[in-house]
This record gives C-alpha cells, structure tokens and sequence, in this order.
C-alpha cells in the first residue's frame, strides 16, 4: 500500500494547524492571466500568486519597471521567447543585486550545521532529515527576485569564517556558464558543478539545475547525491517578480540505498500551496520511515512513521530546520548571511584577485551607483570577449585554477553534464597562506583580475 499524503498525516497528528491540508484542486496555477498587456502581446502571461481577483493588466503595472521601461525591454526580448537565454542576453543592472552567481553558491552554506548534525548522529534515517533539511534551507536563499551576476571566466569566491568552514567556488566555463565549488570542514565535504537551462516564455522563465551536487559525510564515509526540482520565474518584465519550484526533490544515500523524496507543492489559487514540502525518507527497500512536512520559507518538521506513511505511536512533529531571524524592510532581501557573503568579514587574509567582492560593478551597485555599475559591468564583459578572442588566435584553451574536468558525464532530467572535480590546490594554497607571516587582511582596493591572459587588446 502507498504512503498516504504525508501533509494529511501531518495535519491528523498535530490537530491541524499550520500543518492542514490544502485541497488538490489548489494545487494549479489558477491565477495564471492571459490576456493583451498594454496592448503588446494577446498571449502574455501575468501571474498573481496571491490569487486571481485583480485584473490581469493592473497586476502587470506592479513590479520594479516603469512602464515605458517594460514596454521597450519587452520589445527586445520577444525574439527570444522559447530560447535559452542562460548567457545570450545583455540585460540592464536595475534588475540585479549586488552579488555574483559564485557568492550565492556560497550563500547555501548558511544553515551548514545540519550537516554536521547529519555527520555526527548514529541514525540513518535521521541522517537523511537533517541533510535534506539542509537542502531545503537553501530555497529561502533563492527566493528573491533579484539576478545576482553572472561570473567572468576563471572569477572566484572565497569564504572561511563561517562553521570551520573553506569554500572555494570558481567560473570554469562562459558558453555555456558553469560554476564548480568546494566546501570542506570536520564534518562534510560538499562539492558541486553547476549548469543552468533556461526556457525564455515571455514574461516568465523556466529554470533547470542540470547540475550534480554530493556530499561526503566524513565519520561514516556516507556519500550523499540530489537532485532538486525545476524553478519558474514569474512577472519577469509586467507584474511583481516572484519565484517557485513544484516538483520533487530527492537525496539519495549512494552507500545504503536509502532516500529522502520531498515534493515541492506548486502555487494555487491565492497563494494556497505556496513554499510548502512534504515528503518521507524511505529505507532501501521504498519503504517510508520518516514523513517530512514544512514550508521552505519557515520550518522543516519530520515525524517516525509505519510502512503506511502513518504516524507511530507515541511520536510527535519535531523540528528539524527553522529559518533565521531577517532584517526587516532590506532593499534587495537579503538576510544577514547574505550581507556577511557580500562583506569582507567571511574573507579570508590575501584574498584572491578574482574574487567577486572586488568587481566594480557589484561594488558599484551596493554602493547604489546604477549609472557606474552599467559601465563597470559592460567594461567587464568587452574584457571577457577580448581575451576569448587572444585565447581563440593563439591556439590556448581556459583551464580552471581550481577545478579539474574528469571524464565523468552524469545524466540529469534535463541534459548530461561533464563533471569537475576539486584538485585540492586551493587547500595547499591556503594552508601556505595561513602558515606564513602574512598577516594581509582582505582589502577592497585590490584590482579585479580573474584574467589568464594580460595585454589583451580590446578594440
């Protein structure tokens, strides 16, 4: 017999709740509006996620664009619709916030402690809770709406100070954009290479991780892999901005078999369903262990349970994972972590040329400078090409510093992807670092430089 729906389970154990039901019937996008926007295009799709009682083009007004702005960036962008649009579109800094995509690999390590929780207890099962509520702490991360930049090839990121933690991530590909990072510290190794495909459908944008994340839990040698769901991008040009990923996620225990299967409830009807999870850790054998229920932008509750998915006997919900206190009202919704990842105080001494904290135009943008991050960003970007076209004419491929390709391929949903490996030389060149004298403390005035090549022409 199946599992029962681990949410109705959940809401019959606690009394209801926090926990109750939503109806399957909500579970569709029902305020999706298709319907002429400004007369621009009659099949352009404004989703409201509160609900369907406003009119589809009053909720295309709302949002971060000034009307004349959305109607000229709509204009441009119809040629794309249907095309991956991951590095083929320039797009304008007012839709960014100042951090890279190497710094957001960085942010998911906020609530590491689970894993280190998912390291040291004896229990396999519980194993699976903490580390998968870890992976569902990461989505409150990528709720918001802003576009953090896309790296320069060979850029990095460094980050210590943070759960006896080293992180290093850097930007190994440029066609098609790839990201590769390392996190290590008593407990855990986690390693990850990062792909994203896109579809452009006009006012929104689907999102594929085709991508391979694993964890290395150190003590029992228990290698952990996952496999999140899509992401859609709602009101990318008329109506607000606003993010969801239904689907399933699964971690899996490569060593035992065992596996954590969560689904991501899509948004309904006046936001029913909206950020919640539920799901069970299964042994081996399919068979449910733990039913798992929260919200990924609140709290991750789990509970022991028989093979019918219910509830043992004298078991109650626990907490496994709860989200952190935030500041309020902050202009790009960050939370304290993620301005700890923006600051220098996560650095480490000596930092690196090519981390992301020293480009200008992120600089420039945190500082509130739009007009200074337009032109830093666009200087960036002519380099980039410039030193493709020295790399093209001499004969010489880009090699990450970092990271080495294998010639593992790993199939995904949504395409194969070749797999990096850490090398290991950022330990040595750390370790050398630290050991020294240098007592270098990280400095913004350091020039960006993540360059193989110098001299480049850029005419």
């Amino acid at each position: 017999m199946a599992p029962k729906d681990p949410k109705q389970v959940a809401a019959s154990a606690s009394g209801g709740g926090f926990f109750a039901s939503i109806a399957s019937t909500l579970s569709n996008f029902g305020s999706s509006m298709s319907k002429s926007v400004n007369g621009l295009d009659e099949g352009l799709e404004v989703i409201n996620p509160e609900g369907g009682n406003e009119d589809a083009e009053e909720e295309s007004k709302k949002g971060r664009w000034k009307q004349e702005e959305r109607d000229g960036y709509w204009k441009m962008m119809q040629k794309y619709v249907g095309s991956d649009i991951t590095s083929m579109v320039t797009l304008p800094v007012i839709i960014f916030e100042p951090m890279t995509m190497l710094q957001k690999m960085a942010e998911l390590m906020e609530y590491s402690y689970l894993l280190d929780m998912a390291d040291e207890t004896e229990d396999p099962y519980m194993r699976l809770v903490y580390a998968s509520s870890f992976f569902i702490s990461v989505y409150y991360a990528y709720q918001r709406t802003w576009k953090p930049f896309n790296p320069i090839l060979g850029e990095t990121y460094e980050m210590v100070n943070h759960g006896g933690i080293s992180f290093i991530s850097e930007q190994i590909s440029h066609h098609p954009p790839m990201s590769a990072g390392h996190a290590e510290n008593e407990h855990f190794t986690y390693d990850v290479t990062s792909k994203l495909k896109t579809k452009f459908l006009g006012n929104s944008v689907d999102v594929y991780p085709v991508g391979r994340t694993r964890v290395t839990l150190k003590r029992s040698g228990v290698v952990l892999d996952l496999v999140p769901p899509p992401t859609k991008v709602s009101n990318l040009i008329f109506g607000r901005t606003w993010i969801d990923s239904p689907g399933e996620m699964i971690l899996t225990n490569m060593t035992t078999g065992d596996k954590v299967v969560l689904y991501f409830q899509p948004c309904g009807w006046f936001g029913a369903g909206r950020y919640e999870v539920d799901g069970y850790v299964y042994n081996s054998a399919d068979e449910p262990k733990i039913l798992m229920t929260g919200k990924w932008n609140e709290a991750m509750h789990y509970q022991e349970c028989d093979s019918e998915g219910e509830p043992l006997a004298g078991t109650e919900l626990k907490e496994s994972w709860r989200v952190a206190d935030i500041p309020k009202k902050d202009k790009f919704q960050y939370t304290y972590f993620a301005h700890k990842i923006n600051s220098f105080d996560t650095a480490p001494k000596k930092l690196l040329a090519s981390d992301s904290r020293l480009r200008p135009d992120r600089l420039a943008l945190e500082k509130g400078d739009l007009s200074t991050s337009g032109y830093e960003k666009s200087s960036l970007e002519e380099r980039q090409r410039a030193e493709k076209r020295n790399r093209e004419a001499k004969g010489q491929k880009f090699t990450p510093r970092w990271f080495d390709l294998t010639d593992e391929v790993t199939a995904t949903p949504w395409g194969d992807l070749e797999v990096y490996r850490y090398n290991g030389k950022y330990t040595t060149h750390r370790a050398a670092i630290d050991s020294s004298e240098c007592i270098e403390e990280p400095d913004s005035s350091i020039e960006f430089n993540p360059w193989q090549f110098d001299n480049l022409d850029a005419q």
